[in-house]
C-alpha cells in the first residue's frame, strides 16, 4: 500500500496523524519491518494498531504484555487434556513410541496470538502491547520471531511464518528496552496532541458535539496535562469520553461547575480531583482560545 493510499485509509478511520507519522507506517509496511512506538500512556498508540488493522482490512490479533508472560500464553500450548484422553483411548492399541507422537499432532496445539498471528493464512496486524511490562526474557524470546518472522516449537520444529503480520509493538517506557530489539523494529515516538491536534481528534470523532465546547475542551486539557500538580496526564480517549460526557448533559459552555460535575469523566484518581477543585476558575480555561470556538484560525461550522 503505497503512501497516498494509506493516507486516504485513515482519513476514511477518522484518524488524525502528521506526516511523519504516515511516512514511517508506510515504509515499515512495506519493508516487513515490526514498529516499535514509545510514548506516554494514553497518546494513542495502541489506536495505530487499530486503524491499521482497518485501513489494510486485517484481523487486529493482541498480546498484551504483563510481568511474567510466558510462552504458553503467548506462543501456543498443548492441549493436556485432550491428550491425556488420547493416552487413555489409545494405550492398548499403540505402542508408546506411536502414541507419544501422536500426542504433538497439530490437533492437539493451542494457538496463543504470535502462533496465531504468523499461522494465519492471511496476513493480520499483530499488536504486542506494553512490551516494557514484560520480563526481559521474554523480550529476547520475541527476537527470533521478529527478526526471521518464525518460531521454534521443541517438541514440532520450527515453523516458519505462512503469511507476514505487520508487527506494533508499543512501550511507555517503563523499562528500558534491548538494543537488539530496537535494531529490528522501526521507531515512532508519540506525544500527547498539542492544542491544534486534540482540536482536529475531537472535531473528528466528535463531529456532533458543539465547536465552541470542543474548543473548551482542548484548552481545559492541555492545562491539565501541563500541571505538574496532577499525577496521571488525562489520556486522548479520556479527552473524547469527557466531551461526549458534557455533550450528553447538555452543557455548551465549560464553566467550572459543568467542569465539576465531570471531573471524573477527565481525571481517574482522587488527588487529581482535588487539586482540580483547588484550582481558581480563571485557571480551567485560558480565554486565549475565546469561547467562539475558533482556535488558530480552524473555525468550522
Amino acid at each position: 500500500m503505497d503512501l497516498k493510499t494509506l493516507k486516504q485509509k485513515m482519513d476514511e478511520a477518522h484518524y488524525v496523524y502528521d506526516d511523519t507519522l504516515a511516512t514511517v507506517l508506510s515504509v515499515a509496511l512495506q519493508l516487513g519491518r515490526p514498529l516499535l512506538i514509545e510514548g506516554a500512556a494514553g497518546v494513542g498508540k495502541t489506536e495505530i494498531a487499530k486503524v491499521m488493522a482497518s485501513a489494510l482490512d486485517r484481523d487486529l490479533v493482541r498480546l498484551q504484555c504483563y510481568e511474567g508472560l510466558d510462552e504458553s500464553k503467548a506462543l501456543y500450548e498443548w492441549n493436556y487434556q485432550k491428550q491425556l484422553l488420547s493416552i487413555q483411548v489409545n494405550m492398548g492399541s499403540k505402542d508408546s513410541k506411536e502414541l507419544t507422537k501422536d500426542l504433538f499432532r497439530d490437533e492437539y496445539l493451542l494457538e496463543r496470538p504470535l502462533l496465531k498471528s504468523i499461522r494465519s493464512e492471511k496476513p493480520v496486524v499483530l499488536l504486542i502491547d506494553e512490551i516494557d511490562k514484560a520480563d526481559e526474557e521474554f523480550e529476547a524470546f520475541l527476537l527470533e520471531l521478529l527478526s526471521e518472522m518464525q518460531v521454534s516449537i521443541p517438541e514440532v520444529g520450527t515453523i516458519r511464518a505462512r503469511s507476514v503480520p505487520f508487527v506494533v509493538l508499543t512501550s511507555n517506557r517503563a523499562r528500558p528496552l534491548s538494543e537488539a530489539l530496537r535494531r529490528r523494529c522501526a521507531y515512532l515516538y508519540i506525544q500527547y496532541p498539542d492544542m491544534e491536534k486534540e482540536l482536529a481528534i475531537l472535531r473528528a470523532k466528535l463531529p456532533h458535539v458543539d465547536d465552541r465546547l470542543c474548543a473548551q475542551v482542548a484548552v481545559a486539557v492541555q492545562k491539565l496535562r501541563a500541571s505538574e500538580a496532577i499525577l496521571k496526564k488525562p489520556s486522548i480517549a479520556e479527552t473524547l469520553d469527557w466531551a461526549a460526557a458534557l455533550d450528553a448533559l447538555g452543557i455548551r459552555e465549560l464553566t467550572p461547575d459543568a467542569l465539576r460535575q465531570t471531573a471524573g469523566f477527565i481525571l481517574k484518581n482522587s488527588e487529581d480531583i482535588a487539586v482540580l477543585e483547588e484550582m481558581e476558575p480563571g485557571e480551567h480555561h485560558h480565554h486565549e482560545c475565546g469561547y467562539d470556538g475558533n482556535c488558530g484560525g480552524h473555525h468550522h461550522d
